[in-house]
């Protein structure tokens, strides 16, 4: 129990430790390209979302945790004069990498067919959608010579004094137009590579932008980049926005998840989960051998009847009855000399009993007749020492023929 005990204090030590140590220490900056609207990190969107609003004279900006195919599943038209008549609205994607399958990509395509705008600024895009778009990604070689190159709009109003730049872009990416005749140019960079352009498709519009480094909250509060984004973003029409979070973060709102999903979100929760789960395993590793009592020293059961013959033998003793004390001794003998030779006493004479004896123990009848007389002469006078002398010759006589 105590080395149970010792394990679980030095567990919670640790982790109080630890917990401690990180609730105090300064917190590193976080610069993940995240391009989320909750994350306020350099390069996150918190910034432009909650100011997007403006931007589309406050129409409502709705977050998406859907894919587009699921949310513009949904019925979205509003009864005018007893007729249904759909909500025109804009989609806005601003993600490193936009992802969409073939039903996302037919359900953005029927949308923007319909009136509607779908804004996206990424580096990659699905070739299947770029082909129905006739607009290509490209991108440069990768060369020791990758920097970031100035981007300006072609529209004089927006148009920059030098453009605009973002240093953490290698300005490998930039567009081919292939299909001019339903394509305007609204942005380029330096080497005259377009970056920002419109596509018009059916009755919308898709606004297609490859620097979403241009959204993240550190290239909006400098002053020398942050016109950039809200002059984009001027070209969404007045209407209902959708912002896209279902490619930053999943499907789960923030009611919807388990606390396991939210604990994993977190990254203070999910550094102390994985220590506890560490802890856990080593306590698992060092105690997880079969934990067994002490087992008790049993000792040997005592022969206590020589005990027993000595406490009985010293009574008599020391009661001075040494006759009575020889008789018990040549009683064991007799009985000793039948169970060992098989010799009874009262069958014979005593010399011959004692020559038997002799021959069967290997003594000589010298031996025998150390003892013989005392024996014999029970009836005789008995001291002490005469009785100490007769069992000192019965033990001899007793070790010799064992």
């Amino acid at each position: 129990m105590f080395n149970l005990n010792r394990y679980w204090v030095f567990l919670f030590v640790l982790i109080l430790g630890y917990g401690l140590f990180e609730y105090y220490r300064p917190k590193p900056l976080d610069w993940r390209d995240s391009y989320s609207n909750k994350d306020n990190i350099p390069y996150g969107t918190e910034m432009i979302f909650e100011l997007l609003p403006e931007l589309v004279r406050n129409e409502k900006v709705e977050m998406v945790r859907l894919p587009p195919y699921n949310q513009l599943s949904r019925d979205t038209s509003i009864v005018v004069n007893r007729k249904s008549v759909p909500v025109k609205s804009s989609y806005v994607f601003i993600n490193d990498e936009f992802n969409a399958d073939e039903n996302d990509q037919k359900a953005l395509l029927t949308y923007v067919g319909k009136g509607n705008t779908v804004f996206i600024s990424a580096y990659d895009f699905p070739d299947s959608i770029m082909k129905v778009l006739g607009v290509k990604t490209m991108l440069h070689e990768p060369s020791k010579r990758d920097t970031a190159k100035y981007v300006n709009f072609v529209n004089p109003i927006l148009r920059g004094k030098k453009g605009f730049i973002f240093p953490k872009d290698d300005g490998r990416n930039y567009f081919r137009i292939l299909n001019s005749s339903k394509t305007i140019l609204l942005a380029s960079n330096e080497n005259n590579e377009p970056v920002f352009v419109q596509v018009n498709y059916g009755k919308g519009q898709f606004f297609l932008h490859n620097l979403p480094l241009a959204f993240t909250n550190y290239f909006v509060v400098d002053a020398s980049t942050n016109k950039h984004a809200f002059q984009a973003l001027s070209y969404l029409p007045e209407q209902h926005v959708y912002w896209d979070e279902y490619q930053k973060q999943g499907r789960f709102g923030e009611n919807e998840g388990s606390v396991f999903r939210y604990i994993l979100s977190q990254p203070a929760l999910k550094m102390a989960y994985f220590l506890t789960l560490a802890g856990l395993a080593l306590f698992a590793v060092f105690t997880g051998k079969r934990i067994q009592r002490v087992i008790p020293v049993i000792n040997p059961p005592k022969n206590v009847s020589l005990e027993f013959v000595k406490t009985i033998g010293n009574m008599y003793y020391r009661k001075g009855d040494h006759a009575n004390m020889a008789g018990k001794l040549v009683q064991h003998f007799w009985f000793y000399v039948r169970e060992r030779f098989g010799i009874a006493s009262g069958q014979m004479k005593d010399n011959e009993l004692f020559g038997i004896i002799a021959s069967k123990a290997g003594m000589t009848e010298q031996d025998i007749l150390a003892f013989q007389y005392e024996i014999s002469d029970l009836d005789g006078k008995w001291t002490g020492d005469r009785l100490m002398d007769l069992n000192g010759k019965l033990e001899d006589f007793y070790e010799k023929t064992r």
